[in-house]
């Protein structure tokens, strides 16, 4: 082998080692910055904070004691989140008298979802009738640490986060954390 030949060869490893070692840093940097789901869980529910809410006026967690609330983040253009809708709505609607509450979290992903006559439709056509504070700023997502759109919170009649759904699916797991919550004394 010539030494030219040697020369590229270690050129080509040297390349490739600092790509695999770059891929590394990110993935080592994502990891630690990243924190978990469920790293809310056992903590007190941060208020709520937006000053314009939809279908109610503004709520406090202190008024919710002895109440179970599903704080869930959403956005009206997001697939997953039309997904889960039906789901959230209907626990909405057979478990209210039982003291649950359901705090649709409006957080925009895109600009045309940050127009409140936008929202405004979107629960009018979808027959949406839980309060839902907008969330343009995303203080409140960024209180909760949330990432992810759908996300729902069930907090219990303390005012403690007890559970946490990402995403779709898992309805009838949530559906019996709900149950449970209720039934505590």
């Amino acid at each position: 082998m010539s030494g030219m030949q040697e020369f590229r060869m270690l050129r080509q490893t040297y390349v490739s080692l600092r790509w695999l070692g770059i891929v590394v840093v990110v993935l080592l940097v994502g990891w630690f910055t990243l924190r978990p789901v469920d790293a809310m869980i056992g903590k007190p529910a941060p208020d709520i904070a937006n000053p314009t809410w939809l279908n109610s006026a503004p709520l406090r967690m202190a008024d919710l004691r002895g109440k179970v609330v599903m704080v869930e983040f959403w956005t009206f253009g997001c697939y997953n989140c039309r997904n889960v809708e039906p789901y959230v709505k209907e626990w909405y609607r057979h478990y209210a008298d039982q003291g649950f509450r359901v705090i649709g979290v409006h957080s925009p992903e895109f600009s045309h979802e940050r127009e409140i006559e936008n929202v405004k439709r979107y629960m009018k056509e979808h027959d949406i009738r839980f309060p839902v504070p907008i969330d343009n700023e995303f203080s409140t997502w960024n209180r909760y640490g949330n990432r992810y759109w759908p996300a729902m919170y069930l907090i219990d009649k303390r005012g403690i986060i007890r559970y946490v759904r990402i995403g779709e699916g898992g309805y009838g797991e949530t559906e019996r954390q709900i149950q449970a919550l209720l039934a505590e004394g």
